[in-house]
């Protein structure tokens, strides 16, 4: 039984971690898109399009880790 409660304290601290850079990364990546929309109105569609693709791989590594947690749990090397 102790092995299940190990597997949902590193599920839950894993997928807090990957949530929480995920989002330190996003904002820092809307952020820097802003500002450089506000220096230079002319280059907004350029910028907007890559941060939108920055904002996808930054998403996608919280999804990664998403699956791990869920290989985690359904995934039992201990089945009856």
């Amino acid at each position: 039984m102790d092995y299940f409660k190990a597997i949902g304290v590193a599920a839950a601290i894993g997928i807090a971690i990957a949530a929480f850079g995920g989002a330190l990364g996003q904002g820092k990546s809307v952020s820097s898109a802003v500002e450089g929309i506000a220096r230079n109105p002319g280059a907004s569609g350029k910028i907007t399009i890559t941060m939108v693709v920055g904002l996808a791989f930054i998403e996608s590594l919280v999804i990664y880790a998403l699956v791990v947690v869920l290989i985690l749990f359904f995934g039992n090397p201990f089945k009856i």
